[in-house]
């Protein structure tokens, strides 16, 4: 389950929202409240604040770090937009593309499904441009759970009232599941660098984070796969259900690796394997400090992803995707790396870029494919995950071709 982003505009349905976040985080979601300036009329932030614990976002220019892109961060980490109760004011702006708060400006920036839960006024339902603007965001894509009849706030009896947020619970879930593009796939993910042991003190290692890796592995999670995450020494927590094998060098990744590989649809390295490691067991006790030099003597480390390369030989499955993280030539040394491995792709991308290197919260990569090169421009790491495992899915559905062509 995932973090579901609940916008809240300004109708007496309000009140109801807050129980369709009580029963959002029932099924397992996170939560996170967006209220225009009408809704807090109704209901104030504080209550979705308690039953969340998270912040309320109420204004699109709040003081703070980077509090002016918040909507675009959040764009990429949320699995779905539910705007519950949606006005006849905010269906029109989000037909017409008129971002001029934090909630329009995050459906235009978001590319998750997005579910709206109308209610208003009976004769404001059946109006024209109203019933134009829903048709308008269907045919985009919009998912749309009809508003129920009864009486209305205003007097009225009539169509017009928020629907249960049982039922939109129930349909945000049906949508959910159609975005399930990995269910009963199994995807290997590594993640993290690893350490090579000199003493019970120090260690060989390198920068890396695991961020990159742990994003791929909540999006496959996210998008119904099961998740075998082989995570080196890295203080990035794991996201949730998917199953954790901890490994410190890189032998003991390889391990893990060969342990796993049977039965995964795709493998995906995106950790960062020691090239070396020492020749010598690790001492016991301390190396202790004189004032002469330490000479230490490296031997190379297996190569993890050639060695898959090597065990697939010619077939197709399982998808093999390799990291090449560079600080010069990028895409010459990816693509070599792509022929030389005998993989499906290449993720290459510059570690020397502080934007996109070890421990930053966002990526720019180039995806080196047999047919040639794609640019994926600075996002998040969740956002460059989509990317990867949108490539990664169309090389099963090709695999899977390939096979039914093969057996005809």
């Amino acid at each position: 389950m995932g973090l579901i982003a609940l916008g809240v505009s300004g109708g007496i349905g309000a009140y109801k929202a807050v129980e369709l976040a009580r029963g959002l985080q029932e099924a397992g979601h996170e939560v996170v409240a967006i209220m225009t300036s009408s809704a807090r009329r109704f209901v104030g932030p504080l209550t979705f604040e308690a039953i969340t614990k998270r912040r309320v976002i109420t204004d699109q220019f709040a003081a703070g770090t980077n509090a002016d892109i918040e909507h675009i961060a959040l764009a990429s980490d949320i699995e779905a937009l539910v705007v519950a109760p949606a006005t006849a004011n905010i269906i029109g702006k989000l037909t017409h593309g008129i971002a001029d708060d934090f909630l329009t400006t995050l459906y235009l920036a978001t590319r998750a499904p997005v579910l709206l839960a109308p209610a208003m006024n009976t004769n404001m339902l059946e109006h024209a441009a109203v019933a134009a603007n829903l048709r308008t965001l269907e045919d985009r894509g919009v998912h749309v759970v009809a508003p129920g009849a009864g009486y209305l706030a205003c007097g009225w009896i009539g169509k017009g009232r928020l629907a249960d947020p049982l039922m939109i619970l129930e349909a945000l879930t049906g949508v959910l599941r159609s975005g399930l593009t990995l269910s009963d796939r199994t995807i290997l993910v590594t993640a993290g660098p690893t350490y090579e042991d000199l003493d019970p003190v120090r260690f060989v290692g390198n920068r890396s984070s695991g961020r990159m890796g742990v994003a791929l592995a909540a999006e496959a999670g996210a998008r119904g796969a099961q998740v075998y995450l082989i995570l080196g020494p890295s203080r990035v927590p794991p996201p949730e259900g998917v199953d954790v094998v901890r490994v410190r060098s890189a032998a003991d990744m390889l391990r893990a690796v060969e342990t796993h590989r049977e039965r995964a649809d795709a493998i995906i390295m995106a950790a960062a394997v020691a090239d070396y490691t020492t020749t010598e067991i690790p001492r016991a006790q301390k190396i202790a400090k004189d004032d002469g030099t330490l000479t230490l003597q490296l031997t190379p480390t297996t190569d993890i992803l050639q060695g898959l390369g090597t065990w697939r030989q010619d077939r197709a499955h399982p998808v093999l995707v390799g990291f090449a993280a560079e600080t010069h030539d990028v895409i010459p040394r990816a693509q070599a790396k792509l022929q030389g491995k005998r993989v499906d792709m290449i993720v290459a991308n510059d570690v020397s870029r502080a934007d996109a290197g070890f421990d930053a919260e966002t990526n720019a990569v180039t995806l080196i494919e047999a047919s040639g090169a794609t640019a994926i421009p600075l996002q998040t790491k969740r956002a460059v995950a989509g990317v990867i495992l949108d490539r990664v899915d169309a090389f099963l559905q090709r695999a899977a071709r390939t096979v039914a062509s093969q057996s005809t």
